[in-house]
């Protein structure tokens, strides 16, 4: 079964990333507050960026690593910005 991993930009400017087997109807979901807690808060959400897999647990994967990331390196794959990717991946420790 196909899935997708998806981040919507929320009206307070945050991100929610999530991965569905059906876009079209989660994304309904988030608008109409029957989504997260977290988006149902923070309506309307927006759709700004997906990507489809062959199976779900990729997706649900996928989710995961970008859930990880930061609002910089989130914006950076959502804008196209591939290659800024691992520079935003290291981390720069302050003594």
């Amino acid at each position: 079964m196909k899935g997708y991993v998806y981040i919507l930009r929320c009206s307070d400017g945050t991100y929610y990333t999530g991965s569905t087997t059906n876009l079209e109807r989660r994304l309904w979901q988030h608008q109409n507050g029957e989504g997260a807690n977290y988006t149902k808060k923070r309506l309307p959400v927006k759709l700004v960026y997906y990507e489809e897999y062959q199976r779900i647990d990729q997706a649900f994967y996928r989710e995961k690593q970008i859930q990880g990331w930061s609002k910089k390196k989130k914006e950076a794959l959502i804008e196209g910005r591939f290659e800024d990717l691992p520079i935003l991946a290291k981390k720069i420790w302050k003594k």
